[in-house]
């Protein structure tokens, strides 16, 4: 793959000792759309942007220089998921496949690889092969999600256990007493409800409104990374966009300034308890 059609992730602290046991993760930034999605025509940029959580990596890149871990996608969402098991595949999109259970996720047309955009538009005027999946996979799941196991494995080998935090976005909050922020756990079976806690203590202290586990849980990384028994700990978070972002250009919003700062507030007193 050449360089020009993107990379599978940018990964920040990977080959050295971490200074903290905490590693900060961002899979649905990336914007980058390889040359052999072939979409279907007439689709727009805004539209095969729709799914990605617009410039989340931006809010979180001080957490580097506070002594964090930061791994960040590069591939568009609407190209491959880096935050869906590599099972979730959806066999209205991907020819030949066996016949067996479907994921909710991959059945509502959102599996590992999407065959709708994330306001609803078909991606494709084709079916794929497997073959062209499996080749997607391998190019840009598989390597993300090695960085992120070295970079958890590292962290627990250097402080005696690994926190992750999956950073998100959320479509903008609709009715004065929606949630800006939730925090998944999976109903308490991913991290400690200490670490619970603190996240939803250190958001309601910026004025968000904080949800538990309604309606995002966490995904394939909090799941596959949240074992406290084995000294892994992992968390989701989904940041209300209308809180930052400018929905019509994926720009920074009039709250910019005023949200990155909030989330820098929030990691800096996480990452010093």
């Amino acid at each position: 793959m050449s360089e020009t059609e993107g990379r599978a992730e940018d990964a920040a602290g990977v080959g050295r000792t971490p200074a903290t046991p905490w590693v900060f993760a961002s899979p649905h930034s990336g914007a980058d759309l390889p040359s052999d999605m072939r979409p279907a025509a007439g689709l727009s940029r805004r539209s095969l942007r729709s799914a990605e959580d617009a410039l989340v990596d931006r809010l979180i890149e001080g957490a580097e220089a506070r002594g964090a871990a930061l791994l960040r996608g590069t591939v568009s969402r609407a190209y491959l998921d880096l935050n869906r098991d590599p099972a979730e595949l959806d066999p209205l999109l991907v020819e030949g496949m066996d016949e067996g259970p479907v994921s909710p996720r991959a059945a509502a047309g959102y599996g590992i690889v999407p065959r709708l955009t994330g306001d609803g538009r078909p991606l494709y005027a084709r079916r794929l092969s497997q073959v062209e999946v499996e080749a997607r996979i391998a190019a840009h799941h598989a390597p993300y999600h090695a960085k992120l196991a070295t970079l958890m494995d590292t962290a627990r080998a250097a402080h005696g256990r690994g926190f992750l935090i999956d950073w998100h976005s959320m479509p903008a909050a609709r009715g004065r007493d929606a949630p800006q922020v939730v925090i998944g756990d999976r109903h308490g079976e991913t991290c400690s409800p200490a670490l619970t806690r603190r996240l939803q203590t250190l958001f309601e202290a910026e004025g968000w409104r904080v949800a538990l586990n309604v309606p995002y849980a966490g995904g394939w990384s909090t799941i596959r990374w949240g074992r406290p028994a084995e000294k892994f700990e992992a968390v989701q978070i989904e940041l209300d966009r209308g809180l930052y972002l400018d929905a019509a250009t994926l720009r920074p919003g009039l709250g910019w300034d005023r949200c990155k700062a909030g989330v820098e507030r929030v990691i800096a007193a996480l990452l010093a308890g």
